[in-house]
C-alpha cells in the first residue's frame, strides 16, 4: 500500500519538474524550442498517470493525515500537468498557424534596425501578403490601427512609452521616421518576438500601427496579436 502511495508522488513530482523545465530549459539555451515543446507533451502523459495513481492510492490505501494530504497534492499536480498542455493545445487549434501579425495588412509597418539581430532567425522578416493577411482577418478582426486625435509628435511620445511599460526591449526610436523597434521576449519559453511601431498622420491626428513577428515556430499560438493589443490598449485615452 506505501510503494502504491510513493509511486503517486513520485509521478507527479516528475510531471511537475518536467512541465517547469519544458519553458526553463528553453529559455536558458539548454535544449531547443523544440524540445521543450516536446516536455510539455510528456509531462501531460505523465501527469494523467499520476492523476490514475493518485486517485487509485486515495481509493485503495484510505490514507489519512498526512498520507492525505501529500495524495490530494499529488493528484493536484497531476491535473495541473494534464491542463496546462491541454490548454496550450486547445489555444493552437483555435488560432491560425500564423507568426506575423499586423494593424496594416496592405501596407505593414517594415523592420530597419531589427533585421540583424533577426539574422539566424528561422522566420523571415518579409510579410507574406494575402496568404496570412486572410488568415489574420478572420482569426483578429479586432487587430486594428489606434487613432488619436493628437499631434504625430504627442502620438510618438506615448507609443514610446507605452512600449517601455511593455517591459520590451527597445531596439531603436527614429522620431523623424515615426519608426520604434523593440523586441518582446515570452515569460515562458523566452521566444524572441520582434515589434515595430509605425507612426503616421492622419486626417487632422495620428495614426498608430504595430506589427509583432516571431523569430521561431510556425505558429505563434495568439501570442503576437495579443501582445499588440494589450499595447495599443495602453496607449488609447
Amino acid at each position: 500500500m506505501k510503494a502504491l502511495r510513493v509511486v503517486a508522488v513520485v509521478t507527479a513530482v516528475t510531471a511537475l519538474v518536467m512541465l517547469a523545465m519544458s519553458g526553463t530549459g528553453t529559455r536558458l539555451e539548454f535544449w531547443s524550442y523544440r524540445t521543450g515543446l516536446s516536455l510539455i507533451r510528456y509531462a501531460a502523459y505523465v501527469g494523467i498517470a499520476a492523476t490514475v495513481v493518485s486517485l487509485l492510492a486515495l481509493l485503495v490505501t484510505r490514507a489519512r493525515g498526512l498520507w492525505l494530504g501529500v495524495l490530494v497534492a499529488s493528484l493536484v499536480a497531476g491535473l495541473v500537468t494534464v491542463a496546462v498542455p491541454y490548454s496550450f493545445s486547445q489555444t493552437a487549434k483555435r488560432v491560425p498557424p500564423i507568426h506575423d501579425i499586423t494593424t496594416d495588412t496592405a501596407e505593414p509597418p517594415l523592420f530597419v534596425d531589427v533585421l540583424p539581430l533577426r539574422a539566424n532567425a528561422s522566420n523571415r522578416a518579409d510579410y507574406a501578403g494575402d496568404s496570412i493577411a486572410q488568415l489574420q482577418l478572420a482569426a483578429y478582426p479586432n487587430v486594428k490601427p489606434l487613432l488619436l486625435s493628437t499631434t504625430v509628435s504627442q502620438a510618438f511620445s506615448r507609443a514610446r512609452a507605452a512600449a517601455e511599460t511593455m517591459g520590451w526591449e527597445i531596439v531603436a526610436v527614429d522620431s523623424v521616421a515615426g519608426r520604434i523597434e523593440a523586441t518582446a521576449t515570452t515569460t515562458w519559453f523566452g521566444f524572441k518576438d520582434d515589434v515595430v511601431v509605425r507612426v503616421r498622420s492622419e486626417g487632422s491626428g495620428s495614426r498608430i500601427d504595430v506589427r509583432s513577428v516571431s523569430r521561431v515556430g510556425r505558429s505563434d499560438v495568439g501570442a503576437n496579436a495579443a501582445r499588440i493589443l494589450t499595447y495599443l490598449g495602453t496607449i488609447a485615452p
